[in-house]
C-alpha cells in the first residue's frame, strides 16, 4: 500500500520563566486551514525541496523545516546564528527563498538547537495525513512581537503547557490527539534543560496511534515507553479533536 503521508516538521519552543513551568509558543490556526482547522498547534508544516537542498539528512531537513516554519508563523528566530533580520519573516511571506535569504543576510543555521522529541505518523483516513517529526528548541534570550501568519494562524502566543490543556478542557480552545498528548509529556518539565534531558532518554520512535477495546470502550492508543504520562483516551473524546 502506497503511504500518502506528507513529510512534515513541528518545533516546540520553550520559554523558561523565573518562576513556574515554561511558556511554549503556539499557534491558533484559521477556521480555513484543511488539516487542524481552528485549533491550537505548535509551529510547523511540511517538509518541501528547498528544505532539503540546505540539509544532508531527512532529519536536519526536518530541522530545517521547523526554523523556517516558525519564523514564516510567528517570526521568532530559533535555530539561526549570526543576527537574523527583522525583516525575515516579511521575506519569507514575499516568496523569498530561505536559502537565498541566509546568505543575503549572512545567517547560519544551528540545526543542533534543535532537539528531537518525538515523531507522529497517524494512520487514520483524514483529508491530509502528515508524518511529523517534533523537536524542541530553546527560546532566544531576546523575543520581540508575536507575529501571527496571515491566513494560516488567527494568534500566536506563549503559554504554559497546563494553561493550553485546562482552556482544553472547559471548551475554550481545541487541539488534536497528538498536540494533547504532546502538551501532557511536556507538562511534566521545569525547564528546557529538564526537557531536553528527558527526550534524550527516550527514544523517538514513529507513533501511529491505534484502536484497542478495554473496559467495554473502544480507546485510541499509543505505545507506554515513549516518555508520555497518558497513553490512551477514549475513541469519542479523541475523534472530537
Amino acid at each position: 500500500m502506497e503511504d500518502d503521508a506528507i513529510p512534515a516538521a513541528t518545533l516546540v519552543v520553550m520559554r523558561d520563566m523565573a518562576s513556574g513551568p515554561p511558556e511554549l509558543l503556539m499557534v491558533t490556526r484559521t477556521s480555513r486551514m484543511a488539516f487542524a482547522a481552528g485549533a491550537m498547534v505548535f509551529p510547523g508544516g511540511r517538509i518541501d525541496a528547498a528544505d532539503r537542498e540546505l540539509a544532508d539528512s531527512h532529519e536536519d531537513a526536518a530541522r530545517v523545516c521547523a526554523i523556517r516554519e516558525t519564523i514564516e508563523e510567528t517570526g521568532v528566530h530559533v535555530g539561526l546564528v549570526d543576527n537574523p533580520p527583522d525583516s525575515l519573516q516579511d521575506e519569507l511571506h514575499a516568496g523569498r527563498p530561505f536559502s537565498a535569504l541566509l546568505n543575503q543576510h549572512g545567517v547560519g543555521l544551528d540545526l543542533q538547537a534543535l532537539v528531537p522529541f518525538a515523531r507522529w505518523k497517524p494512520t487514520f483516513k483524514h483529508t491530509r495525513r502528515f508524518d511529523t517529526l517534533f523537536f524542541l528548541a530553546r527560546a532566544p534570550a531576546e523575543v520581540g512581537d508575536l507575529r501571527p501568519q496571515a491566513g494560516e494562524c488567527e494568534s500566536a502566543e506563549w503559554v504554559s503547557a497546563a494553561q493550553v490543556l485546562e482552556r482544553v478542557a472547559a471548551g475554550r480552545a481545541a487541539a488534536i490527539f497528538p498536540t494533547i498528548r504532546n502538551l501532557e509529556r511536556l507538562a511534566q518539565f521545569g525547564s528546557f534543560d529538564e526537557a531536553a534531558a528527558h527526550a534524550a532518554a527516550h527514544p523517538v520512535q514513529t507513533i501511529s496511534p491505534w484502536i484497542e477495546d478495554a473496559e467495554g470502550e473502544q480507546w485510541l492508543r499509543i505505545p507506554d515507553h515513549l516518555g508520555y504520562p497518558v497513553t490512551r483516551e477514549r475513541l469519542s473524546s479523541a475523534m472530537r479533536g
